[in-house]
Order: structure tokens, then sequence, then C-alpha cells
């Protein structure tokens, strides 16, 4: 895939991922993408964030009770009420990961997980993509520690995994509407191909000149081309 650090050129105007014409990429609107200091959201939404941004800016090694009440602006011993050990500050972060990743796109971009095409697909995957890559890059970031952390841990495994379904259900859903006749195999193939362009272009050797939306898209398109045939 072609890649540039240059900027995507997409003419302005908010369009929904089932609309787009092929070849056209609508512009991202939404919002930069930590969560915001909200001293009115829940405690435990307060604690999770918290919890992902160190995670993001330091490592593992980073992340204790003390240093989430201090993130978090909450007073010392917050972070223990809610979760007293170390793996239930985890679930809590993998939890609130999983509501924000979901987040990333807003419902009338996603596709129609019954009636949708491969361009739809194509349009949700590369924005979401390109949301992880710039706006979330810290969420990916986070992602990666979580996701080695429950390599090692079997209760965080068994957690994580089950956060992750909410994603796979509707990726085998739509590739089914697209036309796939192995849509569990075909949404691994999809999903290797994200995860591996994440960690290329957030923790790899791309990681100073990220793909444009234009690109990814371009390099989606060409993956569903082959799985689904119409190469």
């Amino acid at each position: 895939m072609t890649r540039s650090a240059a900027p995507d050129n997409t003419p302005s105007g908010k369009a929904p991922a089932t609309n787009t014409p092929p070849g056209k990429v609508p512009a991202d609107k939404t919002p930069a993408g930590k969560a915001p200091a909200d001293k009115s959201a829940p405690r435990h939404d307060r604690i999770a964030d918290a919890a992902l941004s160190l995670l993001a800016e330091r490592g593992l090694r980073g992340l204790t009770h003390r240093a989430v009440d201090e993130a978090a602006g909450l007073p010392q011993g917050s972070t223990s009420n809610l979760a007293r050990t170390r793996a239930a500050l985890l679930e809590a972060a993998v939890r609130r990961l999983a509501e924000r990743e979901a987040a990333v796109l807003t419902p009338p971009e996603m596709p129609d997980a019954t009636g949708s095409g491969p361009a739809a697909l194509a349009d949700a995957l590369s924005l979401g993509l390109h949301r992880s890559l710039t706006r979330h890059r810290d969420l990916t970031v986070a992602r990666y520690e979580l996701a080695l952390e429950a390599t090692r841990r079997p209760e965080l495994r068994a957690f994580y995994d089950r956060a992750g379904q909410r994603f796979r259900e509707p990726l085998v859903a739509m590739l089914t509407a697209a036309g796939s006749t192995a849509p569990e195999r075909h949404a691994l193939n999809v999903l290797a191909w994200c995860d591996g362009m994440l960690f290329s272009c957030v923790a790899g050797q791309f990681h100073a000149t990220p793909p444009t939306r234009r690109e990814l898209r371009t390099g989606i398109e060409e993956l569903l081309a082959g799985l689904l045939g119409r190469g």
C-alpha cells in the first residue's frame, strides 16, 4: 500500500459509512480522542479512564492504585475502594477500553449488519482504523499493554476475550451480508490485517508515517476483494 505522511485532503462534509460512493472518503469531524476530564462522570469511569491513560503513558509498571487516584483527581483510596486488587483494576480498564473503542464509530457510521456491501464495510473499517491511529492513539497503546498482560494472567485473558467478542460478532455479520462464503475465517483475516496495521503504525517501523484514511480504505478494499472473490 502506498504510504504518506501527508494529510488526507478529502472534501469536507459528513456522510454515513453506508452511503459513501466507491472511491470517496467522508470527512472525519469527530472530536479528538482522549476521554474528557469530566468530574461529573461516574467515579468508576474516571478511575478506568485514568488507568487507561497511565497504561499508555507509563506502561504496566506505572499502573498503581495511588497513581490512578492522582490521575483521576480523586482522594487517595478511591481506586482501592472500587478495585481492591490489581486484577480487578485491570479488568475495569479492559471493560472501559471496550466501551471507548466501541464509541470510536458513531451508530450512523456503522454499516447495516444485514444489508451492507463491501464498500460500506471498507468505509467503516478505514474510518475506525484512522481514528485509532490518530485521535485515539493512546487507547491503542493501552490495548496492547492489556493484551500482553492477558497472556500472563488467565483470568484477564478470559475477560479480555469476552470484551473483544463484541467486535468480532458484528464483523462476522457484516461479512456475511457482504457476500462472504466463510465469514468466520474471513473475520479472522480482516481482524489480523487491522491489528497488524495498528501495531505497525503505532509501535512498529511505520509509527512515524501513519497512513491516511484514503490509503487505509484502499488496503481494506484490496483485502476484501481477495476474500470475497471480486479481485
